[in-house]
């Protein structure tokens, strides 16, 4: 298991256990449908690749439910994940 997710940081920053498993799962979808990874580590593991995205603050989950992700250059979102409905 990631010793991330036995943390309280990460759960408290994406807003509880639920909405830190809706993340992981979303974006898990994405990045295996073929999204670019938006942090650079040496690990190619999926997981490993959310963990980093969600505490370096890259994506989250908006008020729909859908993965959204914060673009260095603007302070807007763009859709980064399928949502409820599409799984």
């Amino acid at each position: 298991m990631h010793e991330e997710l036995k943390e309280e940081q990460i759960v408290n920053k994406v807003g509880g256990r639920f909405k830190l498993s809706t993340l992981i799962q979303k974006r898990l979808v994405a990045l295996n449908r073929g999204s670019r990874p938006l942090v650079e580590l040496q690990s190619k593991n999926p997981m490993d690749v959310v963990i980093a995205e969600i505490l370096e603050d890259k994506i989250y989950l908006d008020t729909t439910g859908k993965v959204a992700v914060v673009r260095a250059d603007e302070a807007d979102k763009v859709d980064a994940g399928p949502t409820l409905d599409d799984l």
